[in-house]
Protein backbone atom coordinates (compact mmCIF):
# COMPACT_ATOMS: atom_id res chain seq x y z
CA UNK A 1 0.00 0.00 0.00
CA UNK A 2 1.50 3.60 -0.68
CA UNK A 3 1.72 6.51 1.27
CA UNK A 4 -1.42 8.04 0.42
CA UNK A 5 -3.59 4.89 0.79
CA UNK A 6 -2.23 4.68 4.24
CA UNK A 7 -3.21 8.65 5.33
CA UNK A 8 -6.43 8.00 3.59
CA UNK A 9 -7.69 5.83 5.84
CA UNK A 10 -6.84 7.90 8.68
CA UNK A 11 -5.20 7.86 12.26
CA UNK A 12 -4.60 4.18 14.20
CA UNK A 13 -7.51 4.83 16.08
CA UNK A 14 -10.22 5.30 13.51
CA UNK A 15 -9.12 1.52 12.31
CA UNK A 16 -11.09 -1.30 12.45
CA UNK A 17 -8.69 -2.69 14.68
CA UNK A 18 -8.91 -0.23 17.10
CA UNK A 19 -12.49 -0.39 17.46
CA UNK A 20 -12.25 -3.95 18.01
CA UNK A 21 -9.73 -3.52 20.87
CA UNK A 22 -11.68 -0.88 22.29
CA UNK A 23 -14.98 -3.14 22.25
CA UNK A 24 -12.04 -5.68 23.91
CA UNK A 25 -11.35 -3.30 26.47
CA UNK A 26 -14.72 -2.69 27.85
CA UNK A 27 -15.92 -6.27 27.72
CA UNK A 28 -12.94 -6.98 29.91
CA UNK A 29 -13.99 -4.81 32.36
CA UNK A 30 -17.78 -6.04 32.32
CA UNK A 31 -16.69 -9.80 32.65
CA UNK A 32 -14.67 -8.54 35.98
CA UNK A 33 -17.71 -6.58 37.34
CA UNK A 34 -20.58 -9.58 36.43
CA UNK A 35 -18.49 -11.62 37.92
CA UNK A 36 -19.64 -10.94 41.55
CA UNK A 37 -22.99 -11.14 40.29
CA UNK A 38 -23.55 -14.19 41.91
CA UNK A 39 -22.83 -12.93 45.01
CA UNK A 40 -26.82 -12.32 44.49
CA UNK A 41 -27.69 -15.91 45.04
CA UNK A 42 -26.95 -16.04 49.03
CA UNK A 43 -24.34 -16.23 51.86
CA UNK A 44 -22.67 -19.17 50.38
CA UNK A 45 -21.47 -17.57 47.16
CA UNK A 46 -20.69 -14.28 49.33
CA UNK A 47 -18.44 -16.31 51.44
CA UNK A 48 -16.41 -17.58 48.58
CA UNK A 49 -16.56 -14.20 46.74
CA UNK A 50 -15.30 -12.06 49.84
CA UNK A 51 -14.05 -14.21 52.82
CA UNK A 52 -16.56 -13.40 54.43
CA UNK A 53 -19.20 -14.79 56.60
CA UNK A 54 -22.24 -13.24 55.74
CA UNK A 55 -24.92 -14.84 57.72
CA UNK A 56 -26.15 -11.79 59.36
CA UNK A 57 -29.21 -10.87 57.58
CA UNK A 58 -28.69 -7.31 57.23
CA UNK A 59 -24.69 -7.79 56.13
CA UNK A 60 -26.26 -10.86 53.55
CA UNK A 61 -28.69 -8.22 51.71
CA UNK A 62 -26.00 -5.43 51.65
CA UNK A 63 -23.70 -7.73 49.97
CA UNK A 64 -26.44 -9.26 47.59
CA UNK A 65 -27.62 -5.67 46.72
CA UNK A 66 -23.97 -4.98 45.73
CA UNK A 67 -23.71 -8.14 43.77
CA UNK A 68 -26.83 -6.42 41.78
CA UNK A 69 -24.99 -3.21 41.05
CA UNK A 70 -22.58 -4.55 39.80
CA UNK A 71 -24.77 -6.66 37.20
CA UNK A 72 -25.79 -3.00 36.63
CA UNK A 73 -22.13 -1.97 35.94
CA UNK A 74 -21.31 -4.58 33.89
CA UNK A 75 -24.26 -4.48 31.74
CA UNK A 76 -23.78 -1.18 31.24
CA UNK A 77 -19.89 -1.71 30.20
CA UNK A 78 -21.07 -4.79 28.07
CA UNK A 79 -23.74 -2.62 26.26
CA UNK A 80 -20.98 -0.15 25.62
CA UNK A 81 -18.57 -2.17 23.85
CA UNK A 82 -21.27 -2.76 21.26
CA UNK A 83 -23.29 0.84 21.11
CA UNK A 84 -20.53 3.48 21.14
CA UNK A 85 -23.41 5.98 22.25
CA UNK A 86 -22.84 4.74 25.82
CA UNK A 87 -19.50 4.79 26.07
CA UNK A 88 -19.43 8.00 27.95
CA UNK A 89 -21.42 6.98 30.26
CA UNK A 90 -19.90 3.66 30.96
CA UNK A 91 -16.64 4.82 31.55
CA UNK A 92 -18.19 7.72 34.03
CA UNK A 93 -19.99 4.37 35.92
CA UNK A 94 -17.35 1.94 35.32
CA UNK A 95 -14.19 4.22 36.32
CA UNK A 96 -16.15 5.54 39.69
CA UNK A 97 -17.15 2.02 40.70
CA UNK A 98 -13.64 0.95 40.53
CA UNK A 99 -11.83 3.87 42.19
CA UNK A 100 -14.51 4.32 44.34
CA UNK A 101 -13.92 1.04 46.21
CA UNK A 102 -9.96 1.46 45.82
CA UNK A 103 -10.39 4.69 47.75
CA UNK A 104 -12.57 2.97 50.37
CA UNK A 105 -10.33 0.37 51.12
CA UNK A 106 -7.92 2.66 50.97
CA UNK A 107 -9.45 4.87 53.59
CA UNK A 108 -10.41 1.86 55.71
CA UNK A 109 -6.36 0.90 55.36
CA UNK A 110 -6.39 -1.69 52.69
CA UNK A 111 -7.97 -5.01 51.97
CA UNK A 112 -6.39 -8.38 52.57
CA UNK A 113 -7.39 -11.98 51.08
CA UNK A 114 -10.17 -11.92 48.71
CA UNK A 115 -10.56 -8.27 49.01
CA UNK A 116 -7.28 -7.10 47.55
CA UNK A 117 -8.39 -10.21 44.48
CA UNK A 118 -10.78 -7.66 44.27
CA UNK A 119 -8.95 -4.40 44.27
CA UNK A 120 -6.62 -5.90 41.86
CA UNK A 121 -9.44 -6.64 39.44
CA UNK A 122 -10.57 -3.09 40.17
CA UNK A 123 -6.95 -1.84 39.34
CA UNK A 124 -7.49 -3.98 36.03
CA UNK A 125 -10.84 -2.31 35.39
CA UNK A 126 -9.50 1.39 35.73
CA UNK A 127 -6.36 0.47 33.33
CA UNK A 128 -8.58 -1.27 30.54
CA UNK A 129 -11.32 1.68 30.95
CA UNK A 130 -8.42 4.40 30.86
CA UNK A 131 -6.84 3.13 27.65
CA UNK A 132 -10.48 2.66 25.96
CA UNK A 133 -10.54 6.37 26.89
CA UNK A 134 -7.63 7.37 25.61
CA UNK A 135 -8.29 5.55 22.17
CA UNK A 136 -12.22 7.12 22.66
CA UNK A 137 -10.42 10.51 22.70
CA UNK A 138 -7.94 10.42 20.20
CA UNK A 139 -10.67 8.81 17.66
CA UNK A 140 -13.01 11.87 18.52
CA UNK A 141 -9.89 14.27 17.96
CA UNK A 142 -8.94 12.72 14.74
CA UNK A 143 -12.45 12.93 13.24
Amino acid sequence: MTAEGIAAQGTPCHGRGMKLFTAALFLLAAAIKLAPVVGVLGAGRLRALYGVDASDPTLAILLRHRALLFGVVGGLLAAAAFRPELRVAALVVGLGSALGFIAVVRLEGGASGALARVVTADWVVTAALLVAAGIELASLRGS
